[in-house]
Parts: C-alpha cells; structure tokens; sequence
C-alpha cells in the first residue's frame, strides 16, 4: 500500500510537470498574491524565518499552508533542488494535495 506521503510527493510531481507548481522563496512570495493560488507547503526543516513569513502572507490571501516534508524530498519530488517552499496554483491539484495532507 502506498503511503500518504508517497502519494502526496507524486502528485507534486505531476503538477510540476503539468506547470502548476512555483517553487523557491522568492518566486513563491512574489505568486502568493497572483489570482489563483491554491496551496503553500513549507518544509519542515525551512528556517522559522521563512515558515512565519509563508504562513502570514497565505493567512493575508487567505490560501491554506501545510508544513510537509523536508526541503531535498520537497525538490526531488519537482525534479529541482532542495525547496524551502513550493506553491500549487491549480485547485485540482490542491484539492487532492490537501486530501492527502490531512487538512
């Protein structure tokens, strides 16, 4: 049987490749305010800094945040190097992601 983690770690994947996916500080905060924004996950070993400043600009917009993962599992699932952060901009794909994730 698959595990969550597994699962949510492939559905990264597929919305990476599908283009729905940001990933990277800066980039993240710069989309988090862009019509359509769906879902932040922050890695669990991010610096504070970042996880309190991810959380207050989702809370400001209003788009659910999860703490998941670690920063080289959240890059390797998008085919990039360690993420602090990455953002979902579909709501299909956030949808299924947040299933997963237990919100």
């Amino acid at each position: 049987m698959i595990c969550n983690d597994d699962r949510v770690f492939t559905m990264l994947g597929f919305a990476q490749k599908a283009g729905k996916v940001f990933s990277g500080d800066a980039t993240v905060e710069a989309k988090i305010s862009k019509r359509g924004a769906s879902l932040v996950i922050v890695a669990s070993d991010a610096p504070e800094n970042t996880k309190r400043k991810m959380k207050r600009l989702a809370d400001q917009k209003r788009i659910p945040i999860k703490i998941f993962g670690e920063k080289c599992e959240l890059g390797s699932a998008i085919g990039k190097s360690p993420r602090n952060v990455v953002l979902i901009m579909d709501a299909g794909f956030a949808g299924t992601l947040m299933k997963y994730l237990k919100f």
